[in-house]
């Protein structure tokens, strides 16, 4: 096993934070760096520059507009762009979405769907989770009734993150409730938003912000040729796409990023006559939790080798990456959190004097926000027992 860099993905790793230096806009890195709202706007102006230099897909095949990088390489580029301060690659439409129709989808799919995710002229969303079936996700109730040409869909979708946005979503639905097991009666579907009958309501978060939706669906007419793969058989296509979905859920390099800045926070903020940074209990779990990061990244480095050296995708046991990376990202705003105490702010002023006030203004509405990050793509619990049963055959 070999988890240190070549000379060549070195020389990769420089080429791209030269890049990134010289073509990811301030104004973007500073937004994302204050935890500042991104907007549609913004998100899709990232996403077009990618485009243009022909990074933004990299992961996909190369006659569909794929770099042709290793999977080494696609690492060393996402956590690259996490660490430089980069807005995220919403991933619903490239590397959700895009992944099952290179693996699923029919050719008219293909030619329809993928120029436009690549080119950012469709937004998509994921409609996965319902009322009362949140990790339990072979229990959804959206019904799909095939009526000549057309599905008709009725049924609810909830924490749809920027459906408000989409064009698009992905769908599971349940195509047969007669089937002897909960996971063969459900098919994936593909719908546009702006289809009669699709209503999407807000869910306004804690902190005030609307990143989250209900998205209710009123005899929705649906194509069959926007089916994927054959009717009642899309569990397996979304084990497949939950797969693609947890490889990219430990956020390595955004997390090395929040960790510089805590560090330099608790090194200027005074408490008890010395900085904090020198409160040994304060260092001990600040010590800790950059440990955990270190042994995330080993930890992902295997996969990376293993992969490397076998072509094959990892199995049930990826699902560490997900557990550690988001209770890593949970740990730091708890850290984070305690070093400011009561001056963090519930929520974000319009306006900061200087870099203080902008770590503190940003830090509890974050705060807030990242205790999601253990639940969606599949509750950290769930992942447990994913690798107990799958890795462990317990």
């Amino acid at each position: 096993m070999d988890l240190n860099y070549s000379n060549e993905e070195l020389a990769f790793r420089d080429e791209v934070r030269g890049w990134l230096a010289k073509n990811l806009p301030a104004d973007l890195s500073d937004k994302v760096g204050d935890h500042e709202h991104l907007s549609k706007d913004d998100l899709v102006r990232w996403h077009k520059i990618l485009a243009k230099q022909g990074w933004i897909a990299p992961a996909w095949p190369k006659e569909w507009g794929g770099t042709g990088w290793n999977v080494v390489q696609r690492y060393i580029f996402e956590e690259e762009c996490g660490y430089a301060g980069a807005p995220p690659l919403v991933p619903f439409g490239l590397s959700m979405c895009a992944p099952v129709l290179h693996k699923f989808g029919t050719d008219a799919q293909k030619k329809r769907f993928l120029p436009r995710i690549y080119n950012a002229d469709d937004f998509w969303c994921q409609g996965y989770s319902e009322p009362g079936s949140g990790s339990d996700l072979a229990s959804l109730k959206t019904k799909a009734e095939r009526q000549g040409d057309h599905y008709v869909v009725n049924g609810q979708k909830i924490w749809t993150t920027l459906g408000h946005y989409a064009d698009w979503i992905f769908c599971l639905v349940r195509t047969d409730s007669q089937a002897s097991k909960r996971q063969e009666g459900i098919s994936f579907l593909l719908i546009d938003m702006k289809t009669p009958g699709v209503t999407v309501r807000p869910l306004i978060l804690m902190d005030g912000g609307h990143e989250v939706n209900e998205v209710f669906f009123e005899n929705v007419k649906v194509p069959v040729e926007n089916l994927v793969y054959e009717e009642n058989k899309g569990w397996t296509v979304a084990k497949y796409l939950l797969g693609h979905e947890r490889m990219n859920t430990g956020r390595i390099g955004v997390s090395k990023r929040e960790l510089a800045k805590l560090k330099e926070f608790a090194a200027k903020q005074v408490k008890g006559g010395k900085p904090l940074i020198d409160d040994v209990r304060f260092r001990d779990k600040l010590s800790r939790v950059e440990i955990e990061l270190m042994a995330l990244e080993i930890t992902n480095l295997r996969f990376l080798d293993q992969m490397r050296r076998t072509g094959q995708p990892p199995g049930a046991d990826v699902s560490m990456l997900k557990i550690k990376g988001t209770e890593i990202q949970q740990s730091l705003t708890e850290l984070a959190m305690q070093a400011v105490g009561p001056m963090a702010q519930p929520f974000k002023p319009v306006d900061h004097a200087d870099a203080f006030d902008a770590f503190t203004a940003s830090l509890a509405p974050r705060y807030a926000n990242t205790r999601k990050t253990t639940i969606y793509a599949g509750s950290n619990e769930i992942q447990r027992n994913i690798i107990s049963k799958m890795s462990l055959g317990l």
